[in-house]
């Protein structure tokens, strides 16, 4: 069977890419577009490893005082909890699980009053789910005891309140009463610890009691809000909670991290969009160069064409002669557009403490912002679609001029030769 691309061909395509002396400024054009289309494919894998790198950090932070998921009843409440723990407890990839009671109220010190959201958890299966991910600053989960109005605050609440680990702070809590009305309930905890999520929404409005004082402060019997559970694989949390639901059928609700959370992550994904079509920019403006050089080339090139098919070389093969020059230039510079941008990925967090130190500013203050270094996550999957991305478009580029230069006529071009 006839090779797609014979020696000649290639030989005459790979002759074609030396500059000579008249040739030069073409070859200068050339080597642009290599560089661009390497500059292109490498800034775009640099930067999505780096969007992969803080969407991670998100999540981290985030499920540090979040669970994978929860199940709760159709009217925002669980009755019999230790049952439907157990039924939880079952089920396959899912590790543990803990009840918890959510209120939303106000809490006072002499210096005025904050909104604060109050969860009431019970340390001894609170461990097992998020103990492991909690940042405390001071304590840990076993200063909440039963009966003993602790409370554990998010560090940016403890600081906007001026409180102090053994200061005292008023909860103000309503509380459901008879005809539908509500009743305010206040009660006094002594903080006993601080946390640190990374997380505004945490650090700055979330507290931590024990789910009896909550439980009491709300005169709930042995009703909690939900019991959330842990996953063995966090991206396997979608799918727990969808079999979760389909087996307790629609007297539960059951919801996930991915649901709770998505306008963060939708937020990332359309940065991480936008920020592909901007840099996707560069590698067209390089395959535009590389259309602009094979034109520059071909116009060169019309005495050389037309004696190769005074020769007996078909339209074909001319288009086959110059889609090699285009083609080698494309895919060198996604070649070394892909290598560089590999290397500069895995070794961003070294790379940007070092442009940080030589240039004598920080990148991400810590006291502007939660996140101080630059994150990358590498995906194997990014960079197989920039790549192919980038073949695609360069070998497109190159179908314009070898087309032109099929269409050169032997007769007309040789006239005055």
């Amino acid at each position: 069977m006839r090779p797609m691309i014979n020696a000649v061909e290639l030989f005459i395509g790979l002759r074609y890419l030396r500059a000579k002396r008249r040739t030069r400024f073409v070859s200068f054009i050339s080597g642009i577009s290599l560089a661009g289309i390497a500059l292109g494919v490498a800034a775009l894998i640099v930067i999505l490893s780096v969007m992969n790198g803080f969407e991670g950090e998100l999540r981290s932070r985030l499920l540090s005082m979040t669970a994978h998921g929860y199940l709760t009843g159709e009217d925002g409440s669980v009755s019999d909890w230790r049952s439907l723990r157990d039924t939880m407890l079952a089920e396959e990839g899912l590790v543990a699980a803990a009840p918890y009671v959510a209120i939303e109220g106000m809490v006072r010190t002499g210096r005025g009053l904050r909104g604060v959201l109050v969860n009431g958890i019970s340390p001894e299966f609170e461990k097992a789910v998020l103990g492991r991910t909690i940042n405390f600053v001071v304590g840990d989960l076993d200063v909440l005891q039963a009966g003993s109005n602790s409370i554990v605050l998010g560090r940016l609440l403890a600081l906007d309140l001026n409180v102090h680990i053994g200061d005292g702070v008023v909860l103000l809590m309503p509380r459901p009463a008879a005809g539908g009305t509500l009743q305010p309930v206040l009660e006094r905890f002594i903080v006993r610890g601080v946390f640190e999520a990374g997380v505004q929404n945490h650090d700055a409005s979330l507290a931590l009691v024990h789910i009896d004082d909550a439980a009491r402060m709300m005169s709930f019997d042995d009703e909690v809000t939900a019991v959330r559970f842990l996953a063995a694989d966090v991206m396997a949390a979608p799918v727990i909670a969808g079999r979760l639901q389909e087996k307790l059928g629609d007297d539960f609700r059951a919801s996930d991290w991915t649901i709770e959370n998505a306008s963060y992550f939708r937020a990332i994904r359309i940065e991480k969009m936008m920020m592909s079509l901007l840099l996707s920019l560069i590698i067209g403006v390089a395959a535009f160069n590389i259309v602009a050089s094979l034109v520059m080339v071909v116009t060169d090139k019309t005495g050389d064409i037309a004696i190769l098919r005074t020769l007996g070389m078909g339209p074909n093969g001319v288009i086959r002669i110059f889609f090699v020059q285009g083609v080698i230039i494309g895919w060198l510079g996604v070649f070394l557009g892909v290598v560089t941008g590999i290397v500069l990925a895995i070794n961003v967090p070294v790379l940007v403490p070092a442009l940080e130190q030589f240039f004598g500013f920080q990148i991400m203050p810590g006291d502007v912002y939660y996140v101080t270094r630059i994150p990358s996550i590498l995906e194997a999957e990014d960079v197989t679609i920039i790549a192919v991305a980038a073949f695609i478009l360069t070998s497109l580029a190159t179908l314009y001029p070898a087309r032109r230069a099929a269409l050169v006529d032997p007769a007309i071009a040789l006239r005055y030769e």
